[in-house]
């Protein structure tokens, strides 16, 4: 497998060619002016078939995926497909980074590079499943996303060549629009002043505010406005780490409890935030995002954890769970390690079971406290800092004495 440039569709032809079916590419499609771009590209200037694949990753609303699915035809596509890969997502990743714990820098869900590699897989599934030549996606050369999709496709696809041509051709987005123009695809492709890309674990915001190091987003940037402002207060059910419940309310899947907590929290706009981070090519990135559910997810888990888990698992965790964080980021989700981390990770979690009360305010959250039939902050065995049940005190003085005792000897020896 390997990214290639192909000949245009008139150096393609031949006496012995011209009437050869074209050859398919899957393109990965979002309905922006990138991929749009490359549909119109792909069947004028390279003679292929396009079949555009939109991965829904819980960013589209049923109006939105099928006005795409309207302007793919228009543009010139064969076939549209729109897979819906919000589950799978929350099984192979979304899971782990709750188990996890997972903030990139502290901050940061993974929102949007968690979800591009469900759809660069989804992608080269489709790909490999109807024998097409080539894949197509609409990635720049200057971000993440180029890495996540080569990668899944070279590791995961069966013969595929990698075709990118906002990548290989270096257009701005105003060459896109007049090369559309001049194909007679008259549509409004105006820039909006913010950039948004919405799935189910979190929505980025970009612009020019992110672009520097000192300028905040206003409040405006964010989608979802502060609509709530009398605090409220609720409790979520975790079963064995994950999401069951809300107050007294169980969800058949936890994607259904995710989307159950966005809806109550988001209008009190929690979760706002921006992210500066390492990327995967080498420079220093800053987003902004809003993750209601996913920040008020985590770290409800991060508390319930701490009253059930060992201070070791904890330690073990944190360490594995930064790399699995890291990995998954930089596109390494193949990585046999990414699944010795996910068996670890499932294994911390048989205790991690009950409840957390949660008080959501405009603009933040409080974490007031856990219920758990497995709390190791049990009173039989002791209040910290008021009354010892499980020694006396002769056996914390013996217990001090030898926990300084190497300190001790260092000291006396080499003073």
């Amino acid at each position: 497998m390997k990214t290639t440039t192909i000949p245009s569709a008139t150096e393609q032809e031949s006496p012995s060619t011209i009437h050869h079916q074209p050859s398919t590419v899957v393109l990965a499609y979002s309905g922006g002016l990138d991929t749009s771009f490359c549909i119109k590209h792909l069947t004028i200037d390279k003679g292929l078939e396009v079949h555009a694949v939109m991965v829904d990753t819980g960013g589209f609303t049923e109006e939105e995926a099928k006005a795409a699915e309207t302007k793919a035809y228009q543009l010139g596509a064969t076939k549209f497909t729109r897979v819906d890969a919000v589950k799978d997502y929350y099984l192979k990743v979304i899971k782990y980074l709750i188990f996890g714990n997972v903030l990139r820098n502290n901050t940061y869900p993974l929102s949007v590079s968690a979800e591009r590699i469900v759809q660069a897989m989804a992608v080269v599934e489709y790909a490999n499943e109807v024998g097409a030549k080539y894949v197509a996606h609409g990635s720049t050369g200057a971000g993440n996303d180029q890495v996540r999709f080569d990668l899944m496709i070279q590791i995961l696809g069966q013969n595929l060549d990698i075709i990118t041509p906002i990548r290989d051709l270096q257009l701005s987005r105003q060459a896109e629009i007049e090369y559309l123009k001049k194909h007679g695809i008259e549509m409004n492709w105006e820039k909006a002043q913010y950039s948004i890309n919405k799935g189910i674990w979190g929505t980025s915001v970009g612009g020019a505010e992110t672009l520097t190091s000192d300028q905040a987003l206003p409040d405006t940037a964010y989608p979802t406005p502060c609509t709530k402002t009398e605090p409220s207060t609720h409790s979520l059910h975790f079963l064995r780490g994950e999401l069951a419940g809300i107050d007294d309310q169980t969800f058949p899947h936890p994607v259904d409890a995710i989307r159950a907590l966005q809806d109550l929290a988001a209008p009190f706009a929690i979760g706002r935030d921006i992210h500066v981070g390492d990327t995967i090519i080498g420079i220093k990135g800053r987003v902004g995002f809003e993750a209601a559910a996913p920040m008020l997810i985590l770290k409800a888990h991060h508390l319930l954890e701490k009253h059930t888990l060992t201070k070791w698992q904890q330690y073990w965790k944190e360490q594995l769970a930064n790399w699995y964080g890291m990995l998954l980021h930089e596109g390494q989700y193949l990585d046999p390690v990414m699944r010795n981390i996910e068996t670890f990770l499932t294994d911390t979690q048989q205790n991690v079971t009950g409840k957390v009360i949660v008080k959501l305010h405009p603009y933040r959250f409080e974490l007031q406290g856990i219920e758990s039939k497995h709390d190791l902050k049990n009173p039989d065995y002791g209040d910290y800092g008021e009354m010892n049940k499980g020694w006396t005190a002769e056996e914390a003085k013996g217990f001090i004495k030898l926990l300084g005792q190497q300190s001790k000897i260092h000291r006396l020896v080499n003073t």
